[in-house]
């Protein structure tokens, strides 16, 4: 133990053989906790698309419903033909059943489902919910003969004696009718017992995109208690596990205590990370499940996978190291005594013995020299100072560039944080007076229907004054549609893509050809075909013709119009600009800074002032910039920057 050589060999291997284990063990299962929390984050998001799509479906019956109950085919259809009428809108809407109740038959008890009371005092309301087979027969026995399910038994699940599930799952809806002659309550819905189109959209929609590399092997169920009623979980290659039940433990948590399970499950034949979301009755009780969940095991052999390698790499990295901490341990000891004896000469009054270990550049070759440089640097202190000063001030000048740099950006974001509250807000507002007044329009629109159905030939004579009403009403419904695209842009939005530019252009100007032709005006274009930009392309192509009608406006109909698409950087980004340039009187310089202002228009007779600040709204949601200015020669000159799409980035 009194060896150098030997307490260096301690110091050394005692890290590698001893510490380095437990930090791998350490970080790999912090490593495995963080991945399982990743798969675990994974399948909630999963549950959320398949409760969102669920929800979506809901809202559609209630609206085809809705529209159904309103429709003038049913105000004008005769008593007698009720039943022809309602199944062929039945197949039309993809519904399972719907049936019309008359005010007297809602009161004697059929009001007993809270959605058809909902219904009979006016309001509307679409649940899910649970019909008997008795229910079902009712209403038709091949739904109740598609409802019914053998159960089979299944491990871990709650014991019972049942041995079918005649029970249906729907969804169930009702709407009012208040047609003249039509006071009722119209109630609809759809079977999701087998109802395999179902839950394979849901499947598709959750499980379609690759991730980390590996398809990931999901499923998707629907439970009517602890049943499956409608699965893509397999019991065989081709057979569904229809009738299969839950595990007790799922059951318990999920429809007992009404608590979302995300974890690990046994499903059926094998492990799944799981997620169940509890689901309730128009009684609010919970009388299913919503399942979604994908194969644990191609995930836990990358774990297993990943561990083994990481031992492999450990055993590597031990072996090859030993010998050259042995080898390495040599090289120190020369050196020590070089520097022994030199510091001998010295003490021996050898004032100019120095060490020379130049070819040495670890640390004890870093020691020697530092030795042999001593008298030096007392010389070379002052001159470092100097350099160290000068450095010091470029250092500074250097950081006021770039704090006056970010005070600029955090300025500009502070403009544009501004800007976004204001259309926060008028968005909410316009969201909500454009629902305010589409009732009222639809409303006109349907009486004003009905009264040339009532008047037949005789509505002749109010030919002019019904075409004024309708025209009107169009207007009124244009102008509500640009109010909630201002107010929502994002409803209207599809998937940024790949978009060539230069064609995009074309098909703008074939589009307005109608409004050119009208007038003198001379269109000239400058494009490079080559590019292309990441954004939608009908909201580039609704941007460009806002555009250029602004143009034509401006220009009263006669002038020039110049189309330019070229490549420009934007703060060191790749880009493309988009210019389109008129030979109007130009922009007032006290309205410049308005122009992208919701509701501003120079035009106080036509639009809604919402071209502009739509225009705006789309162009950033795509990473873009769009600009206004003044040609010096005249006119107004819009500028469109969007980044160019690199494949690979984005």
């Amino acid at each position: 133990m009194n060896s150098v050589r030997f307490r260096l060999m301690i110091l050394a291997l005692a890290p590698m053989v001893l510490l380095m284990p437990l930090m791998l063990f350490l970080g790999m299962t912090r490593w495995t906790a963080e991945y399982d929390e990743v798969l675990i984050a994974n399948v909630e998001s999963d549950l959320r698309i398949a409760e969102q799509y669920l929800s979506r479906l809901m809202v559609e019956t209630g609206e085809e419903l809705q529209a159904v109950a309103g429709s003038v085919e049913f105000a004008q259809a005769a008593p007698k033909d009720f039943d022809a009428f309602f199944d062929e809108k039945r197949d039309a809407l993809g519904l399972d059943f719907l049936y019309y109740l008359k005010v007297e038959d809602v009161a004697t008890g059929a009001s007993d489902w809270p959605v058809i009371a909902s219904a009979a005092k006016g309001t509307g309301r679409t649940e899910i919910d649970i019909l008997t087979g008795s229910d079902l027969r009712a209403i038709s026995p091949e739904l109740a003969a598609r409802a019914r399910l053998p159960l089979i038994e299944t491990e871990a699940a709650v014991p019972t004696e049942r041995t079918v599930e005649d029970r249906g799952m729907v969804i169930h809806s009702a709407t009012p009718v208040s047609l003249p002659d039509r006071a009722g309550v119209l109630v609809g819905g759809v079977l999701l017992n087998r109802n395999l189109a179902f839950i394979d959209t849901i499947n598709a929609l959750v499980y379609m995109e690759e991730e980390n590399g590996m398809l990931r092997q999901g499923t998707a169920t629907l439970f009517l208690d602890d049943v499956r009623v409608s699965t893509n979980v397999r019991l065989f290659e081709d057979v569904r596990a229809l009738g299969t039940r839950v595990s007790a433990a799922v059951r318990g948590q999920v429809l007992g205590d009404g608590r979302t399970w995300l974890d690990r499950a046994f499903v059926v034949n094998d492990w799944y990370i799981s997620g169940y979301l509890p689901l309730t009755d128009s009684f609010g009780t919970y009388v299913g499940m919503l399942y979604v969940g994908f194969l644990e095991e191609p995930f836990s052999a990358a774990k297993r996978n990943a561990f083994l390698w990481v031992l492999l790499a450990f055993g590597g990295v031990v072996l090859v190291s030993a010998p050259l901490f042995l080898r390495l341990a040599k090289g120190i000891f020369a050196p020590l005594e070089r520097m022994t004896h030199t510091m001998s000469l010295v003490q021996h009054g050898n004032l100019s013995a120095r060490n020379h270990l130049g070819d040495a550049r670890d640390e004890v070759g870093q020691v020697a020299g530092h030795l042999d440089d001593l008298l030096d640097q007392v010389q070379q202190r002052d001159r470092d100072l100097r350099s160290l000063n000068q450095d010091l001030n470029d250092r500074v000048e250097t950081r006021t560039a770039e704090l006056k740099r970010t005070n600029e950006k955090l300025e500009e974001t502070f403009r544009q944080l501004v800007m976004s509250e204001k259309l926060a807000s008028i968005g909410e507002i316009t969201a909500g007076v454009a629902h305010e007044i589409n009732n009222p329009v639809a409303v006109i629109q349907g009486n004003v229907d009905v009264i040339r159905e009532s008047l037949g030939d005789g509505s002749a004579a109010i030919k002019t004054e019904l075409g004024l009403v309708d025209r009107q009403v169009s207007r009124i419904q244009t102008i509500v549609g640009k109010l909630l695209q201002f107010a929502r842009p994002g409803e209207f939005a599809d998937l940024e893509q790949a978009v060539p530019v230069a064609p995009v252009v074309k098909d703008c100007l074939v589009l307005v050809n109608h409004v050119l032709s009208q007038g003198n005006i001379n269109v000239k274009t400058r494009m490079d075909i080559s590019l292309q930009v990441r954004v939608d392309p009908g909201e580039l192509q609704q941007v460009l013709i806002n555009l250029i009608m602004n143009a034509v406006q401006a220009m009263d109909g006669q002038g020039s119009l110049i189309l330019t698409v070229a490549p420009k950087d934007q703060d060191g980004v790749r880009g493309a600009a988009l210019s389109v340039q008129d030979s109007g009187p130009g922009i007032d310089a006290a309205m410049m800074d308005r122009v992208f202002a919701p509701f501003y228009s120079t035009i106080q007779t036509e639009g809604t002032g919402l071209g502009l600040s739509i225009s705006q709204t789309l162009i950033q949601r795509a990473g873009g910039l769009i600009r206004a200015h003044n040609v010096p020669k005249g006119g107004a000159c819009f500028e469109v920057w969007l980044p160019v799409y690199e494949p690979g980035h984005g």
